[in-house]
């Protein structure tokens, strides 16, 4: 039974220990998930248009310029 207050998990059953927050961790992955955002908003990197690999590596080297470069 879970006493009021304490952490439950998405079913109501009590958390279990939480795992360690390191914030340098934290901040990289969250600077790798919005440049993935922001290059899935180019249509074709977003739907994976080129057939073949090195074409669509050169139109993500391109999107990634772009936003680089604030364009």
């Amino acid at each position: 039974m879970v006493g009021r207050g304490e952490l439950t998990d998405a079913a109501g059953a009590a958390a279990g220990p939480q795992a360690a927050f390191d914030a340098a961790t934290y901040r990289r992955r969250n600077v790798v998930e919005r440049c993935v955002n922001r290059l899935k908003q180019w249509r074709g990197v977003a739907t994976r248009y080129e057939k073949r690999a090195a074409n669509y590596r050169a139109m993500v080297v391109i999107a990634a310029t772009m936003i680089w470069l604030g364009a």
